[in-house]
């Protein structure tokens, strides 16, 4: 079980939501419309996108990174190390 799991229904939920978004974005660039308007929905996507990101963010810190830091050694230094990267990640887009 990993993190999200418990939360997994409502990710999904904001993830189809994105999905719809990012259909509806393809629509406006088929239609032509201002780029000022498709560039506005472009940012609320990305926002979304970023949102989810941070959850599923705090679900690993609070669940894989703490459990391996229970077990402690190695597995703990990799989670965070881990943890570290994705936010880095996080950090450059």
């Amino acid at each position: 079980m990993y993190g999200y799991t418990p939360n997994k229904d409502d990710y999904l939920r904001r993830l189809r939501r994105i999905e719809g978004q990012v259909r509806g974005l393809q629509k406006m660039v088929d239609e032509d419309k201002y780029c000022i308007d498709i560039l506005t929905q472009v940012s609320a996507a990305t926002r979304a996108l970023q949102s989810v990101a941070l959850g599923l963010m705090e679900d690993h810190l609070a669940h894989c990174v703490a459990q391996a830091a229970a077990e402690g050694g190695e597995v703990a230094d990799a989670k965070v190390r881990e943890a570290s990267e994705a936010i880095a990640r996080q950090g450059r887009s």
